[in-house]
């Protein structure tokens, strides 16, 4: 069997091109990977590319490039913690439904994003995905969390994992399979993450994480291939063939997301939940294809979020007297 490198990507990029796209901060593009891949995502149809940091460097690494900017918008900002806070304006200001991280550390515009004065909490903690392309496999795989939170306890783990169910959910799984990942499938009290694991099962039993079917721990063998599953003798829905893998920590979720894309030809594309708009995460070593995914992966987060506040507010309009 052949596995193709992008396949599945390419078939989601192609999915969201022909949706109505929404505008996109770009939040200091001030290298040439960034801005293209915010101009590409334009010239496709996966968003509206709003161009947020100092326009004569902008302007400066388009000409470098090759890529016409003309007609996009772009705002004058001095420098990165500039751009990051406009951002975040623009998102609070409903001028923007999507950020887009440029050439800036992630903790810099992320620090923007939960601040209290740009208005982009939710109820929910912050957490990262990584949408994973893995030839091998015949869907994507989301991991969570790989860059944002770096020890989360039980509480951390429960928004954790709702937001990576709500990401299934937006790319049209309604049922998504979620594997809570340990080094050994059975409870053991010395390793805490089988715990966590058992609670968050229960948690989901009685209605505290909802629109996933959960099971843990699992190992990361049994949680992604049939046979490991058959032979550990692990009777579950979720075991081999799961859709959502969850991990312990930042440290393991980033080494198994690395793994895949350095040693299995994996593809990562990483988006933030939990804020008010999607938030797309690209890395240096991003090629354009996958910098494109994470901009159609945002896109439907975007359009889901508008989805479930219009039925919140038809539900609303119906309970009036």
């Amino acid at each position: 069997m052949e596995h193709i490198k992008h396949a599945k990507y390419r078939k989601l990029i192609e999915f969201c091109s022909k949706l109505q796209a929404e505008p996109c901060a770009i939040v200091h593009p001030c290298d040439v990977p960034s801005l293209t891949g915010a101009v590409r995502a334009g010239e496709q149809g996966l968003i509206v590319p709003i161009l947020i940091g100092p326009q004569a460097r902008i302007e400066a690494i388009a000409k470098e490039a090759g890529l016409n900017i003309t007609g996009l918008t772009l705002i004058d900002t001095p420098h990165s913690h500039a751009s990051a806070e406009h951002g975040a304006r623009l998102v609070r200001d409903g001028q923007a439904r999507m950020l887009m991280k440029g050439s800036l550390h992630t903790h810099e515009l992320l620090a923007s994003v939960v601040s209290r004065e740009a208005g982009l909490r939710t109820e929910r903690r912050i957490s990262h995905c990584f949408v994973m392309d893995v030839p091998v496999l015949d869907r994507v795989v989301i991991i969570s969390d790989a860059a944002v939170n770096v020890f989360p306890g039980l509480a951390e783990k429960v928004d954790i994992v709702q937001n990576a169910i709500d990401l299934a959910h937006a790319m049209g799984n309604m049922n998504p399979r979620v594997a809570i990942l340990s080094a050994t499938e059975s409870v053991n009290p010395k390793i805490q993450s089988t715990l966590d694991a058992a609670a968050l099962c229960k948690m989901a039993d009685r209605g505290q994480i909802t629109g996933g079917l959960l099971d843990g721990p699992l190992g990361l063998d049994n949680a992604v291939d049939l046979n490991a599953a058959r032979i550990k003798k692990i009777n579950s829905p979720v075991a081999g063939c799961a859709d959502i893998l969850i991990t312990p920590d930042m440290e393991a979720g980033n080494m198994l997301a690395k793994s895949l894309s350095f040693m299995a030809d994996a593809d990562a594309a990483g988006i933030v939940l939990g804020a008010r708009v999607p938030i797309v995460l690209t890395s240096r070593a991003d090629d354009l294809d996958t910098r494109l995914a994470s901009c159609a992966i945002a896109a439907l987060v975007a359009r889901y979020h508008q989805r479930r506040a219009m039925e919140m507010l038809k539900v609303a309009a119906q309970a009036r007297p």
